[in-house]
């Protein structure tokens, strides 16, 4: 038994660029659980609003995740984080669901990812109407935009914040996401959903649930939440937000 992981031992691949993801999931982990980050090269450069240049993008970030598990895999988690937001909304349901399927099957263990986490926890707090915050250029915005209908909610409101790069996304800082939040709330949403792994979201989530009175999910707490469940590890984080306290 491993000393420190005597419960489970949870394996996170995220972009070489992300340094958002780590620091998150290690705030939420319950004692005798541990993380372990692999990482896929991704060239730190700009991220281009055009198809051909977004799509670029995808690509490099999907030939990378297949290595990336490979590599966590030697430390022999129980079970995986996919942490690269947009390729698990690609494809609408259908692509998310057969990536899923096919990054277990290659890990051999569970797969959680942002896309079937931020599904799941919308419909434990039976969300239909929602306001989606994302770090994308408009492509990408497409992308998770098609995804979330697929699944059957309706966005009443979404804002991409444009960033430039993997790094202008780990650089926006809490004032501005409190501004961003605010502006796409209303009485109108059931719940606010945050997608991208490298915006630094968790902490202003947790707090703007309690102005807002409504579940005001961030992509990194979901994810995590849906690694614990799976795992069967049932602690209520507190502090987080409230999906990790209710379910």
């Amino acid at each position: 038994m491993d000393a420190l992981a005597y419960r489970k031992k949870i394996g996170i691949v995220v972009p070489s660029t992300n340094t958002i993801v780590g620091p998150e999931c290690e705030d939420l982990r319950p004692r005798g659980v541990t993380n372990h980050v692999a990482r896929l090269t991704l060239k730190p450069q700009t991220i281009q609003a055009d198809d051909k240049g977004y799509l670029a993008h995808v690509q490099a970030m999907r030939d990378g995740i297949g290595p990336a598990i490979d590599q966590v895999m030697t430390c022999k988690p129980d079970h995986v984080i996919m942490g690269v937001a947009i390729e698990a909304f690609t494809g609408g349901v259908a692509g998310g669901d057969a990536l899923q399927k096919e990054l277990e099957t290659r890990a051999g263990v569970g797969v959680s990812m942002g896309s079937t986490a931020g599904v799941a926890a919308l419909r434990k707090f039976g969300a239909k109407r929602i306001a989606v915050l994302t770090p994308h250029q408009p492509k990408g915005d497409e992308t998770v935009s098609t995804y979330l209908l697929e699944a059957g909610f309706e966005i009443v409101r979404l804002i991409g914040m444009k960033c430039a790069s993997p790094f202008a996304i780990a650089e926006i800082q809490p004032d501005q996401l409190r501004k961003v939040l605010t502006e796409i709330n209303g009485d109108d949403v059931d719940a606010i959903l945050q997608v991208g792994t490298n915006l630094a979201n968790a902490a202003v989530a947790a707090e703007a649930e309690r102005w807002f009175n409504k579940p005001v999910l961030s992509m990194n707490v979901v994810t995590y939440w849906d690694a614990l469940r799976r795992c069967g590890i049932e602690d209520r984080v507190y502090g987080h937000g409230r999906v990790l306290e209710e379910f």
